[in-house]
């Protein structure tokens, strides 16, 4: 399905191919020879989502481009089946496995690998080249590439990398206090842009 969204049009070149059941929305162009495949979702979400030549978005997964950062893959660029990109920029030949979740502000270099599970963090650089291993996390800049069960690693360096301030322009609040009504209320206006789209 093809929806206009705040006065753009998907864009599909003529030798790509969008399965009846994918849907873009707004902003989205579609490069030569890509594949968006059966429930993927590419939404402009004030910002443009670009695929290069020769991409393949595989079942279920979401690339939703941002005012801030929107999404732009390079060429011949695989996203795997359910993976989550929000405003990042891929560059060539990356590999993104099933369950990959990619953040604002993300930049991931050519020829990187982010096998299934894994994660890249809001405004992490991970290098060319680079592997995450199966559920791990790539967080920083340069990114470090830490599991899971080095949480405190993690945090010490997502913490500063604040993403309640960056994604939703929010101070995050002191400990104990709640973020989600200030944040659904934000979002939920910001979503309701949609109410205006129109099936092409």
């Amino acid at each position: 399905m093809l929806l206009s969204h705040d006065g753009a049009e998907p864009t599909v070149h003529p030798s790509a191919y969008v399965a009846p059941t994918a849907t873009l929305c707004g902003d989205v162009r579609v490069g030569p020879g890509c594949r968006v495949l059966f429930g993927a979702v590419l939404t402009a979400e004030g910002g443009p989502v670009e695929l290069d030549e020769g991409c393949i978005v595989m079942e279920n997964a979401v690339l939703r481009g941002t005012p801030r950062d929107p999404v732009r893959l390079g060429r011949h660029v695989l996203v795997g089946p359910g993976a989550c990109l929000t405003g990042c920029a891929v560059e060539d030949d990356v590999f993104l496995a099933s369950g990959t979740r990619v953040f604002n502000g993300a930049r991931i270099g050519a020829g990187a690998e982010v096998r299934v599970n894994g994660v890249v963090h809001l405004r992490t650089v991970l290098a060319a080249g680079a592997t995450v291993p199966i559920g791990w996390v790539a967080v920083g800049d340069p990114a470090r590439v830490l599991p899971p069960e080095r949480h405190e690693e993690i945090w010490a360096v997502q913490r500063e990398l604040d993403f309640p301030g960056y994604v939703f322009g929010l101070e995050r609040p002191a400990d104990g206090s709640g973020l989600m009504p200030a944040v659904s209320a934000r979002y939920g206006r910001a979503l309701g842009r949609h109410r205006d789209d129109r099936v092409l």
